[in-house]
């Protein structure tokens, strides 16, 4: 994607509005839309946990996007810096690619190996996939692109002066430490474990600022914005429902490579704009509320009535907000991609 430089802030209405957005749409699509948390079943909790999730991944959303837009560069950057966050989320913070105690109520729990355990690294490859792409899709980029695609004035503008940016780190701070103090104690991660996470988020880093954007468009025609969708709502649709075995995460991983690579050379394609992008972040968001139906929550005392009028009004809610941003694309002539 080309991106144009960036210029001065916009009004601080506008770009507060935005920052707020994202805020909140990017915990939301990390945690609520899947509806699998004991919460699910009582709003009023899910609510008071966005006060937690929003500094843990509000913050970091707006963080990638401000630094990406404020250095002039594109999606690639956006991608390689939320793989790496969501190797420092899962591997540092909450440490949940690793192992965890055993369970004093449930003693057999920590003894089953995964299927899908890498031998040697302690990692289970299904809940890196999982976890890793989860943060890079939902919690991260699909947000980033759905809330740029509701304000395309000031998509490619910085929101954040010097303190925004500087409450944004020390929220997210302040997040990371709670999460870590309540799920670091009963890690299995040892130091070789961590840091090797450590060494692969800063490789990411820097692969994010050191990777080129195309010089040159094809003249090829860019495919339907509605082809777009459809092609990435069934690989994210897909890659949610495969079992976590080894078979299952090869084809996830090949699926997703293949996808990557289809999106790479369509963005590079004549007429390829904001409404493609919006395109794929939106079917993420969609397929996401939709598998939610099917998703029993953790613990023994879901209301499941509540449950699916929680999962009805987020898909509502997902749906309405896409076509706020649809709207707001058409008015105004989409910016270059």
């Amino acid at each position: 994607m080309r991106v144009s430089a960036p210029a001065e802030l916009p009004p601080f209405r506008r770009r507060w509005a935005a920052v707020g957005g994202l805020l909140v749409l990017s915990p939301i699509s990390a945690e609520y839309l899947i509806g699998y948390g004991e919460s699910t079943s009582r709003p009023m909790e899910l609510l008071a946990g966005l006060l937690v999730l929003a500094p843990l991944y509000g913050t970091v959303a707006v963080l990638i996007r401000e630094v990406t837009r404020r250095t002039g560069r594109g999606w690639p950057t956006i991608l390689l810096l939320s793989a790496a966050f969501g190797v420092i989320q899962a591997g540092l913070i909450d440490q949940s690619l690793f192992g965890r105690e055993a369970d004093a109520d449930d003693p057999g729990w920590a003894t089953q190996a995964p299927v899908t355990l890498v031998p040697g690294l302690g990692v289970d490859a299904a809940n890196l996939v999982n976890y890793v792409g989860g943060h890079v899709i939902w919690s991260f980029a699909a947000p980033v692109a759905v809330v740029e695609s509701c304000v395309p004035r000031v998509a490619n503008r910085p929101w954040l002066g010097p303190v925004g940016i500087g409450v944004m780190a020390v929220l997210w701070a302040l997040g990371a430490a709670l999460i870590h103090s309540d799920t670091g104690a009963d890690s299995t991660a040892g130091p070789a474990q961590l840091t090797g996470a450590a060494v692969v988020a800063i490789a990411l880093i820097a692969a994010a600022f050191t990777v080129r954007r195309a010089r040159s468009r094809s003249p090829v025609k860019a495919p339907s914005w509605w082809l777009v969708a459809g092609a990435t709502g069934v690989t994210w649709c897909a890659g949610q429902m495969l079992p976590a075995t080894w078979s299952g995460v090869t084809v996830n991983v090949v699926a997703m490579a293949v996808l990557g690579w289809l999106l790479l050379r369509w963005s590079r394609r004549r007429g390829w704009d904001r409404r493609h992008v919006l395109a794929a972040a939106g079917s993420a968001l969609v397929v996401r509320a939709g598998l939610s139906f099917l998703v029993e929550p953790l613990g023994d005392d879901a209301d499941f009535t509540v449950k699916y009028a929680v999962n009805a009004a987020m898909l509502a809610g997902v749906a309405g907000l896409l076509l706020v941003a649809a709207h707001r694309l058409r008015r105004q002539e989409p910016n270059a991609c």
